[in-house]
Formats: structure tokens, C-alpha cells, sequence
């Protein structure tokens, strides 16, 4: 009995050692399956080549503060009661123009008094000449003496003075009263009054503010190896991508001829500060921009894109393939349909496509699918957006 159960013992030992050998070589043989398996695996993507293409590159630009070389107050310059305004907001003005009138009754009245003195100037200088004149006629028959000659002849230098004294009072009063009429500063249009008829005002006090929005201006810093590729009269289109921000401060009318919000704006190169000839490593761009239309105005604008009117052919990737926010890599698909993480150097785009400086040549493959979870060495298929939109 004993020597049954003792057999029947090793027989469940056996089987049991079989059982965990027969597991383990199962479990052996799925992982060798599992590795050739993913060994073979490829993974379908989309992919672009590296070509070369015509381009407008694109600037996006966070905010742009647009200012205006012509504002100015138009100021009164004699105190005064503003008696009469020729104009409104928004008028068009000219630089000259009479936009206000002021009444200073001060003025008026010494005027008049500067007349009085003017002629009773005159009327001394007339008898101070005829004694002069007689003195001198006795002087030279020496019918008189030295002393009353010196004496007619001091009379009638000091009447002479007299009258050009009161003159010129009459001259500097006269030009008191013509600061009465307050003109335009400049050329432009009429965006703030900020006094109306009957306020009383003091020499100096801004009446009214004139600006000519028909040209503004931005910069911007640059790097050197982008401004080397700018020319002073190199010519973009300004646009936003928020158009609702065409707003006008100062509620001025639109011009014939601009569409509103859907309006793009010429822009020129206007200056590059230091000159491409000097050496620098950043440099300051001015750009002017032509608004003729009268839509934008000086201040602060969010979410502007600068479009390049050239045309560049540069050899370009999509922005898709672009696996960072700083656009420095890509992912390449080699000879044996592997991939690769490859760092490139960008440069413009146009919101498709991204200029490649370095890194890439002509005719590779590069990934366009999303890059998450994609590693070098795995094996794909592509297909390329050039057959995929056939």
C-alpha cells in the first residue's frame, strides 16, 4: 500500500514538473512570436517630400503698435472767449486752415490806444522837425548858439524814436490779434474737439487735436539673418486674423473705397536701423503702412499677419511635419521605410509650409501624421499627400 501511494506520488510530481515545463515553453515561444511580430509591424502614415516651392511667407505677429508721425494739438496762443468753430469732428483741415476764433476785447482796445500814441508821435516828431529844421538855418547864418541847435536837433532824434516806439507797440498788438484766429497745425482731419464756443481759454490750452492717418508706422527687432534678406521699399500686405479688432478709437469716418474689416493694407520697408552694411546681430525695422483708407488708427493691434508681396522659391516642408513649437524637427523616413528624428533649421512659412534652411535635402520623406508616440527606428509605410489628394 505504501509503495502505490509512493508511486502515485512521483507520477503527480511529473506531471506537475511537465505542466510548468510545457508553460514556460509557451510562454517562450509567444514572446519570440510577439517580437517577430512587432519586428514585421509597420506603421501606416502620412508623409510629404521636401520640395521646392513658390512662396509668400507669412509674419504672425502677437500685437503691433501702429503710431503716426502726424498728430498735433492745435493751441490757443492769446487768452481769450472762443467766439466761433469752422469745423467738426472728422472735417478734413489743412494746414493753416482757420479752425477757431477767439475774442480777446483787450486786445481791441489797446490797439486803439497804440493808434493815440502813434499820432501824437507823429505830431511831435512834426514840430521836433520844423524847430530842427529852423535851428539849422540859424546855425549856419550863426544866428544861434551851439547848445539850442545840439538841443533841436536831440528833440527831433528822441520824437523819430518816440514814433517807432509806438509803432511798433501797434505792430506786436497787431500780432497779438491775429493769434485770435487759431489755425490747423497740419494737414489731416479733425479727431477731438476739446473746447466748444463760449469757453473762455488761456494762451497755451489745446483746442482741438489734428491727425493724418494716411500713413502709420511699426518696427520691429530682426535678426540679422532675416534682415539681410529685406530691402528698404520691400512691399507686404498687413491683415489680421481677429478682423472684429477694426475698431476707431477716435470715431473717425471711413474713406471711399476700403472694405472694413476684410481690408488689407499695403506695407513698405521703410527703414533698417543699423544699415545692412553694419554689423549687427538684431536690427530695427520700420515698416509704413498705407492707410489711405482710414481704417486703422495709432494704437495697439493683436493677431497681425505680414504678407511678403515677393514671391521666394525655397525649398519648403509642410508645418505639419514640424514636431515642435520651435519648428527645429522632423521626422524622416530613410531607405529602409524607417524612421528617423532629424533637426532641421526653418525660416518663413505661409501658414502651410515652412522654408528649410538646413537639415533636409530635396525629395525626403518626412511625417505629417501626428508624432505622439513615434520613436526612431520603427518601421512604417507612408503615403504622401501629393497621392492622397489625387
Amino acid at each position: 500500500m505504501k509503495k502505490l501511494y509512493m508511486v502515485g506520488l512521483v507520477l503527480i510530481l511529473l506531471f506537475v514538473v511537465a505542466m510548468v515545463a510545457y508553460g514556460a515553453w509557451l510562454n517562450k515561444s509567444g514572446e519570440n512570436q510577439i517580437a517577430e511580430r512587432m519586428e514585421s509591424r509597420t506603421i501606416p502614415l502620412q508623409g510629404a517630400k521636401a520640395q521646392m516651392r513658390d512662396m509668400h511667407p507669412k509674419l504672425f505677429l502677437e500685437t503691433i503698435n501702429l503710431y503716426s508721425e502726424d498728430m498735433a494739438d492745435a493751441v490757443a496762443l492769446i487768452d481769450g472767449r472762443i467766439e466761433q468753430i469752422f469745423v467738426s469732428k472728422n472735417s478734413n483741415v489743412a494746414r493753416g486752415q482757420v479752425i477757431f476764433t477767439l475774442v480777446n476785447e483787450e486786445i481791441a482796445l489797446k490797439i486803439q490806444q497804440a493808434d493815440s500814441s502813434i499820432a501824437k508821435a507823429e505830431a511831435q516828431l512834426a514840430n521836433a522837425k520844423n524847430n530842427y529844421a529852423r535851428y539849422t538855418r540859424l546855425r549856419e547864418r550863426d544866428a544861434t548858439s551851439i547848445e539850442k541847435f545840439d538841443e533841436a536837433e536831440a528833440a527831433y532824434f528822441a520824437s523819430e524814436a518816440a514814433l517807432k516806439e509806438a509803432q511798433t507797440v501797434k505792430q506786436q498788438l497787431l500780432v497779438q490779434s491775429s493769434r485770435q484766429d487759431v489755425t490747423a497745425p497740419i494737414d489731416g482731419e479733425i479727431l477731438i474737439l476739446y473746447k466748444q464756443q463760449g469757453a473762455y481759454v488761456q494762451a497755451g490750452t489745446p483746442l482741438a487735436l489734428v491727425g493724418n492717418f494716411s500713413r502709420l508706422f511699426f518696427s520691429l527687432p530682426v535678426e540679422d539673418k532675416d534682415a539681410q534678406r529685406l530691402s528698404i521699399g520691400d512691399r507686404a500686405e498687413l491683415s489680421f486674423t481677429n478682423s472684429q479688432i477694426l475698431r476707431k478709437a477716435y470715431d473717425t469716418d471711413y474713406a471711399a473705397g476700403n472694405r472694413g474689416d476684410a481690408e488689407n493694407f499695403p506695407v513698405y520697408v521703410k527703414e533698417i536701423m543699423p544699415s545692412l552694411n553694419e554689423p549687427a546681430s538684431l536690427r530695427k525695422v520700420v515698416f509704413e503702412v498705407d492707410n489711405r483708407v482710414k481704417l486703422l488708427e495709432q494704437q495697439a493691434y493683436n493677431g497681425a499677419v505680414l504678407t511678403s508681396a515677393q514671391t521666394r522659391k525655397l525649398l519648403t516642408v509642410p508645418l505639419a511635419a514640424m514636431t515642435d513649437s520651435n519648428h527645429s524637427s522632423v521626422f524622416v523616413i530613410n531607405a529602409e521605410d524607417k524612421l528617423e528624428r532629424r533637426k532641421v533649421r526653418t525660416g518663413a512659412d505661409d501658414g502651410n509650409y515652412i522654408e528649410i534652411i538646413s537639415g533636409l535635402s530635396e525629395g525626403e520623406r518626412v511625417v505629417t501624421s501626428a508624432a505622439e508616440g513615434l520613436e526612431n527606428g520603427m518601421k512604417v509605410t507612408m503615403t504622401l499627400m501629393e497621392e492622397a489628394g489625387k
